[in-house]
């Protein structure tokens, strides 16, 4: 289907704003949310994002922008990949079919992007913190009219940062207005009590409108009663979000339009924090996305009709997570004191291979950063081995939990640091980058990056046979260079700081960290049928760095090119500059990284050539260099 073909429905396309949207009469709702589901589909079949979510929030969306007065009433979505129908309805429908891709739109709310994209949410569990701080600064500003609508679902609701929302909003009195959509699935099934609570609350009689008009008044006087007696009357509540002090009310159809409109019209009236409880299905009105609904959380190009996955153009070859995920299970075979924990991703980062085998042995903790870095720390506290499996975009958010629960005891927890450096289409949100830098700086820890498959399969056996340290392996996303079986290598135990030479050459040194190594040394290759000698170095360690590899460099070369996927503030360049600094090498030194910007989504060929990091740019940088 080509892009002038992707035609949405002759009442969808009417709408350009939800002041359009507002001309509907009510019973028009369903056929606009049935076009609006077809136009999604038709899109994302063609521009792979994420189906499911969006899928199933296609009703809520209409009503929210029905109801209220948004961009004036703050709206934020959270988890952000869930907020496509709000995207077709606020202006973005004519350039739909752009998402995620290389100057398109993003695929998460984004301010730069639209006003009514009021907080950009490309991580889980913000919004009930982000609209507390704009409700607070609305009593500021004398707005009491405004309303502030934070949307959390897909598991976002297991989050630490959003149950301490929930503690500081219940104290607050704001005027909030938070919607679970409770749909029962992360990406992968959702962990811990909570879902269960929830599950056991979704469970429950969905309510008819005249009785959750009742209730809803009910519930309201409630909370004003115990407000006036006193607020630990709460506690004794037997629901959890009426003990936070919400006004609750649900659980309800959230697919069915009509209903989420009315109730969201008596909940509007009310003041204070309220909670809709909404049940939806992920995948709604598409049979294979809701039979499979992770594998279509983000399933890529699919045909339309049948739902059937389209093969990729590189079934030859296999991912860095299937890699880490076999050789996870190979090392747990051997080594019964290995486990694994992540926070959510057991299917994104391929846990699923030991899960099935050794399933007492692998931990999802639930979209719980902090805790899962502090429970790895516990776990090698008492003899274990944790390969503590993250994405390096998420590792950020425990960054206190890394330096004073595991390096500052120097407990030999090993990251696995998933999606390192470039990502593509998930954009400026799930860019790895920013490990390298931030990582080098603490003390204690070893930081070490594979240049392939094979480096990976090593750098893990290595990892967990010693017990001296955390131990870091930040591997990239997707397809490496390797054939499918040619991975399947003996194990070797690597020396810990020491890297190596992978050709010879004279006039330039390039010092490479990680995947990027592969272009360089394709790029020195080529650039000898132009009579430019360069020598290729991959150090595999930034820290620590391979001390005596990096003198011989500053005594035979003078100079050099040093080439990491990551920001090159605090990473290699950084490392190599103070180092030729304290050496007293006075060559030319230059470097290819990532820029002091944000890099916003597209593919990886494409934003690895933005930053000259592909072969060509490689060659252009080192004749440049030569020159």
């Amino acid at each position: 289907m080509k892009n002038n073909e992707l035609k949405p429905g002759p009442l969808l396309a009417t709408i350009n704003s939800p002041d359009d949207l507002k001309k509907l009469r009510l019973d028009q709702l369903d056929l606009l949310a049935a076009e609006l589901r077809d136009f999604i589909l038709d899109v994302t079949s063609v521009h792979p994002g994420h189906l499911g979510s969006s899928l199933g929030v296609v009703e809520l969306s209409i009503a929210l922008h029905y109801v209220f007065n948004t961009p004036y009433d703050r709206l934020i979505w959270d988890v952000g990949h869930q907020a496509y129908p709000h995207k077709i309805l606020t202006g973005r429908r004519d350039v739909f079919h752009t998402l995620r891709q290389y100057g398109g739109i993003s695929g998460f709310p984004s301010r730069k992007e639209s006003v009514y994209d009021t907080f950009g949410t490309g991580h889980a569990s913000t919004s009930v913190s982000a609209a507390l701080g704009m409700a607070m600064a609305s009593v500021l500003k004398g707005e009491t009219d405004r309303h502030h609508i934070a949307v959390i679902g897909d598991g976002a609701m297991t989050g630490g940062m959003a149950l301490e929302g929930l503690n500081n909003v219940g104290d607050s009195n704001a005027n909030i207005l938070l919607i679970l959509n409770d749909n029962g699935i992360s990406i992968d099934e959702n962990a811990g009590v909570i879902k269960n609570y929830l599950a056991g609350m979704a469970s429950e009689k969905v309510f008819e409108l005249d009785d959750l008009k009742k209730r809803i008044q009910k519930s309201n006087r409630r909370r004003q009663e115990a407000l006036k007696k006193s607020k630990s009357s709460f506690l004794r509540s037997s629901n959890l979000f009426e003990a936070f002090h919400f006004t609750y009310i649900g659980p309800i159809d959230g697919n069915d339009v009509q209903l989420l409109v009315a109730v969201l019209e008596e909940m509007k009236k009310l003041e204070g924090p309220r909670l809709l409880h909404i049940v939806t299905t992920k995948g709604k009105g598409f049979e294979e996305a809701e039979k499979q609904q992770t594998l279509y959380h983000a399933p890529g190009r699919f045909d339309r009709n049948t739902g059937a996955l389209l093969a990729k153009d590189k079934e030859n070859r296999v991912t860095y997570q299937e890699v880490y995920g076999k050789t996870l299970l190979e090392l747990a075979r051997q080594n019964d004191k290995l486990v694994a924990v992540t926070p959510a991703m057991p299917t994104g980062s391929a846990l699923i291979y030991m899960r099935d085998e050794f399933p007492d042995r692998v931990f999802d903790v639930g979209i719980a950063e902090q805790h899962a870095v502090t429970f790895s720390a516990g776990l090698a506290t008492e003899g274990y081995v944790p390969f503590c499996t993250i994405y390096s975009t998420f590792l950020q958010r425990a960054y206190d939990q890394v330096i004073h629960d595991v390096a500052l005891q120097n407990l030999p927890v090993v990251f696995g640091l998933d999606r390192a450096g470039l990502v593509g289409s998930d954009g400026a949100t799930h860019q790895g980058v920013f490990d390298l830098a931030f990582l080098n700086s603490i003390p204690n820890m070893v930081v070490s990056a594979p240049m392939d498959e094979v480096e990976l399969r090593n750098l893990m056996f290595t990892a967990q046979l010693q017990n001296e340290s955390p131990f870091v392996i930040r591997y990239p996303r997707g397809y490496g260079f390797m054939g499918t079986n040619q991975w399947q290598q003996p194990f070797q135990k690597f020396e810990i700081g020491k890297g190596r030479q992978i050709k010879e050459g004279k006039e330039v040194a390039v010092l490479s960290l990680g995947q990027p190594g592969n272009f360089a040394l394709e790029a020195c290759r080529q650039l000898e049928n132009e009579n430019v000698s360069a020598a290729v170095f991959d150090l595999r360690y930034l820290k620590p760095i391979d001390d005596e590899l990096i003198s011989f460099v500053f005594e035979n070369f003078d100079k050099i090119l040093t080439i990491e996927d990551g920001v090159l503030s605090g990473g290699l360049a950084s490392v190599v500059s103070s180092l030729a600094i304290q050496k007293g090498w006075s060559g030319l030194l230059q470097s290819i990284g990532i820029p002091d910007k944000f890099i916003d989504h597209g593919d990886k060929e494409t934003l690895y050539k933005e930053c000259n990091m592909d072969v060509d740019g490689i060659k252009k940088t080192i004749v440049k260099l030569f020159s």
